[in-house]
């Protein structure tokens, strides 16, 4: 598929998803739940090494952008990409910066 072939809405959703992405925080968070991974915030926060608020405010923004998604369970709520092809942007960043 090329650009010329999405139609508004979807480059308006692609062009917000890329910008809730264009954080250095929260380029790790998508390296950290690559693969398939559920995380709490509890894990993300203590990874990133950051006070647990901030990782709940961009973990909100990640979700809300409809890069995350969160199922709950108990009063633990796991975070895991969306859509799993998100993991190829990770890659493609990682390369690009080699």
């Amino acid at each position: 598929m090329k650009t010329k072939d999405l139609n508004p809405e979807k480059l308006e959703m692609a062009a917000n998803m890329l910008k809730a992405i264009a954080h250095p925080l929260r380029i790790a968070i998508l390296g950290y739940l690559e693969d398939g991974r559920e995380l709490t915030v509890t894990e993300i926060h203590e990874l990133l090494e950051i006070e647990q608020s901030t990782t709940s405010h961009h973990l909100g923004i990640l979700k809300d952008k409809g890069v995350l998604q969160s199922k709950r369970d108990g009063k633990n709520t796991y975070y895991s990409l969306k859509h799993c092809r998100l993991s190829s942007i990770i890659e493609c960043i990682n390369s690009c910066t080699d």
